[in-house]
């Protein structure tokens, strides 16, 4: 393995329901579908999120192995995590949850990342000590849903002197019904994270007496280098110390949107990679990001997001597949 990306999240299995088929369960968790994304993007991918030593957890587990994404947990005790998904005619879903996040203490996964790194630093040298964990992506339940958030936030405090940090806050009140415990877990993680992604059902939620500019304008003030803004199918926009870019939607047949933020997210992440911009010693390059390179970064990862529409579940775009849309 050499310089890897890493992921620290929930994963569970989603049932999903529709008034078109029967129930059928696949594993799922944004953060999760963040790692298979990258993975698919051909990326070396480290995956910290718990699951139990149960059937969903062995699919889990497969699922992993099947995307060559390294497991950094092992099985627990306690039963895997499920999200109850029912779409409506358009494709959108709405989720119910059964969740038991409780992860071993930041300084036990900060010892299993470095165990990981003495593993891969043969592999990933090339002249230079900045290690194999280039960046650590972390969001969603993961980083809102206690005791494991906080441990969460602890990994990234240690991880940032090595890797850059992005984070995707991705909320759900039906797990926080607390706005302002919300907004103020959210703001932690934006005040450690190099890039942030949230779509606009996030910023009308957690800040509905501002506009979403406003909303972008005063996370980049808290430190981030880059703030993206997903809109559905009216596209994206993003802002950066440069300015700001927007991008339309690519006009696809949806087929639903399950994953399609993490998709874009992943995509967002490669592109940013591709650019050489990651890593801890490339912070400042991230800083100086141009409105130019945002625009790319922007174009490729709703050209992801559009792949992962146009079929059922959260199916991110290969290396290939993305490669080929983008020429199109």
């Amino acid at each position: 393995m050499s310089a890897y990306l890493a992921v620290i999240g929930e994963c569970l299995v989603d049932v999903v329901h529709s008034e078109t088929s029967a129930p059928k369960a696949h594993v799922g968790g944004s953060p999760f579908n963040v790692a298979v994304g990258l993975a698919r993007l051909e990326h070396d991918v480290v995956f910290a999120g718990r699951r139990g030593d149960d059937d969903y957890g062995r699919m889990i587990a497969r699922s992993l192995r099947a995307q060559g994404i390294t497991a950094l947990l092992e099985a627990d005790a306690s039963p895997t995590s499920v999200a109850r998904a029912t779409l409506d005619p358009t494709g959108q879903a709405s989720y119910e949850f059964t969740l038991d996040w409780t992860l071993p203490s930041a300084d036990e996964l900060e010892e299993k990342f470095c165990a990981l790194a003495r593993e891969t630093k043969p592999a990933a040298q090339n002249g230079d000590d900045t290690g194999p964990l280039e960046h650590l992506h972390a969001g969603s339940i993961g980083a809102m849903l206690q005791p494991g958030a906080e441990t969460v936030k602890g990994v990234l405090d240690r991880a940032r002197g090595v890797a850059t940090i992005s984070y995707d806050p991705n909320y759900r009140p039906t797990l926080v019904p607390n706005r302002e415990e919300a907004r103020l877990q959210a703001e932690e993680f934006i005040a450690r994270a190099d890039v942030i992604q949230a779509s606009t059902d996030d910023l009308d939620l957690l800040y509905p007496e501002r506009s979403h500019r406003e909303t972008m304008e005063a996370w980049l003030q808290l430190g981030p280098a880059l703030v993206i803004v997903t809109r559905g199918p009216s596209g994206a926009m993003g802002l950066t110390r440069a300015g700001f870019a927007e991008q339309e939607a690519f006009s696809i047949e949806v087929a639903d949107t399950v994953g399609a933020g993490d998709s874009f997210m992943a995509a967002t992440l490669s592109t940013l990679r591709g650019m050489n911009l990651l890593g801890a010693s490339r912070r400042a390059a991230l800083r100086e990001i141009s409105t130019d390179q945002l625009a790319t970064v922007l174009r490729t990862a709703a050209r992801a997001a559009a792949i992962n529409s146009s079929r059922f579940g959260a199916q991110p775009p290969t290396a290939d597949e993305l490669t080929q849309a983008l020429k199109s």
